[in-house]
């Protein structure tokens, strides 16, 4: 079975709809039953990703070296929101792939003229 495609306002619809109070009970009560799995799953992301190699090591020790107080914090609280950003993404590609697993309809990896753009489809 073909994975369905989504357009870029079935997406943006989606997004707003999960703003709605409580609607994400469920979702957190799973999320916690299986967080050491997708831990693993984060780690072996970011990992595989270059987060843990040498260069972001110099990244921490480059923003941590910062003489000024006020500077090194930016410094700092830049690299944590990016951490924080591509554990998001991870984390949301990692949920739409469990999603598709619960609902029986895994599918191999698509390559990437298969992966959908959602510039393109407005």
């Amino acid at each position: 079975m073909r994975a369905r495609r989504y357009s870029a306002a079935e997406v943006d619809a989606a997004v707003e709809a999960l703003q709605a109070p409580g609607r994400l009970g469920h979702a957190q009560e799973v999320v916690t039953h299986a967080a050491p799995g997708l831990q693993r799953i984060l780690n072996d992301a970011l990992a595989q990703g270059g987060w843990f190699d040498e260069a972001h090591r110099a990244q921490i020790a480059r923003a941590t070296a910062v003489e000024d107080d006020e500077e090194r914090l930016r410094a700092v609280d830049t690299l944590v929101a990016e951490e924080t950003r591509l554990g998001m993404l991870v984390g949301v590609t990692v949920g739409f792939e469990l999603a598709r697993e619960l609902q029986g309809e895994s599918a191999p990896p698509a390559s990437p003229e298969e992966t959908p753009n959602p510039e393109e489809e407005t």
